[in-house]
């Protein structure tokens, strides 16, 4: 089969990798995005431009697909697409053009966690696994017929870029046994339970503000899914801005009002959280480290030298 390859980053690279050592392809060409340095983007940023030069294939960089893009893909005539981390639409036209059509890797189990940072949120949510998915493209994003999945399990201390490398570590695999499937001739895909389906926006700024009112245990998994390298979660202490890099639940139960300095414990020092912490049944979150604005690190305890006051959600 005659591929064409859309993709970026480490996904885009280790998807390529897998077509190259393929038995059923010839990669005719390989479209990829210019470098950037925007900070999502220098995560994991193994680049498909050079692996596909060192193996002889032609590559395009491109933002976003144009007409002189898709004329090239025609007089390409690949017989399947092959997607992974590519950042913008692709219309019908591209992805309808293939005998066989176009087959996306999604990093989430789909249906769940369709669209944006999934892995993070699915850490956020307390998922048990979290995986890769590989189906084929339609007109709803993420939402094709899935080829097939792959997954790991959600480790108790694990933070989103532990779990990245884990399912990264997926793709070939997967890309691999997709490519066996198409080539025997399989299209034999399992559709996707919409009912199932969730859909996540791209994540902001506002996204990693701390809301004491939260349990705890959902803000310990907020603080791991935003551990370095992504933007920490953050809070305000005497309308200054401070991140926290790391933090875990209180062994004991503490109560007042969400967002109080309360107590040192261990190596870190408990803020209660939660709604109904009024009644002091609720666990806190333990800072353990945090980061100022200046990029100063402070153990929690010697940030926070005496007890009492606030971290509030706004200046």
């Amino acid at each position: 089969m005659r591929v064409v390859m859309f993709g970026y980053q480490t996904w885009g690279h280790r998807t390529l990798r897998a077509l190259l050592d393929s038995e059923h392809v010839e990669v005719a060409m390989v479209v990829t995005h210019p470098k950037s340095e925007h900070a999502y983007e220098r995560i994991l940023a193994d680049s498909v431009e050079d692996l596909a030069q060192a193996n002889g294939v032609e590559s395009v960089l491109a933002h976003r697909p144009d007409e002189a893009l898709v004329e090239k893909l025609r007089a390409v005539e690949p017989d399947l697409i092959v997607a992974n981390n590519w950042r913008t639409w692709l219309p019908p036209e591209i992805y309808n053009l293939p005998t066989h059509g176009t087959l996306n890797v999604h990093d989430s189990l789909l249906p769940a966690y369709a669209g944006f940072s999934p892995i993070i949120w699915a850490l956020i949510n307390g998922e048990s696994e979290v995986g890769v998915t590989a189906h084929m493209m339609n007109e709803e994003l993420d939402a094709g017929p899935i080829v097939g999945r792959k997954s790991v399990a959600v480790g108790p201390r694990d933070t989103a870029i532990d779990l990245v490398h884990a399912t990264v570590d997926l793709i070939e695999p997967l890309v691999a046994e997709a490519l066996e499937f198409i080539a025997a001739g399989r299209t034999d895909w399992t559709p996707q339970d919409r009912s199932k389906a969730s859909f996540f926006h791209k994540r902001s700024l506002e996204d990693s503000r701390i809301d004491w009112t939260w349990p705890a245990e959902d803000l310990d998994r907020l603080v791991r899914a935003l551990a370095d390298p992504y933007p920490n979660a953050y809070t305000f202490h005497k309308g200054q801005r401070i991140r926290v890099t790391e933090a875990s639940v209180s062994d004991g139960t503490y109560g007042g009002t969400p967002g109080r300095i309360f107590y040192p414990e261990g190596k870190g020092v408990v803020i209660v959280a939660g709604a109904d912490a009024r009644f002091g049944r609720n666990r806190g979150l333990r800072i353990e480290r945090v980061r100022t604005e200046d990029g100063t690190e402070y153990a929690g305890t010697e940030y926070f030298t005496t007890m009492g006051g606030y971290l509030t959600s706004h200046p």
